[in-house]
């Protein structure tokens, strides 16, 4: 897989890098803006020592059940992560800040 790329569905970024943090995140939206995003995500997170296990929700009733107000929203571990298609640096600068609070 080339480091900027549409993500798969069950995907874990940065899979081979264990000892990297592992976060669940489910994006929600239409799937012409998710895999946007998802293209998006995997170019701003691949150099940061995490990894994501990512998937796909396209039921609107699911998103709306999990609080999900905008198209596409990156829900990482249960929380409303990022919403709408913001552009990569938005994204890196979030997964730093998680990143940094976990320090």
């Amino acid at each position: 897989m080339s480091a900027c790329h549409e993500m798969n569905n069950g995907e874990i970024l940065n899979a081979k890098h264990n000892q990297y943090p592992l976060f669940n995140a489910i994006l929600y939206g239409d799937k012409v803006l998710s895999a946007k995003f998802s293209k998006r995500l995997s170019c701003a997170v691949k150099h940061l020592p995490l990894r994501v296990a990512f998937s796909f929700e396209y039921n609107t009733q699911k998103a709306l059940d999990a609080g999900v107000r905008q198209d596409p929203t990156l829900m990482v571990d249960g929380k409303i992560f990022l919403e709408g298609l913001v552009q990569a640096e938005e994204i890196t600068q979030k997964f730093q800040e998680l990143l940094n609070a976990q320090e």
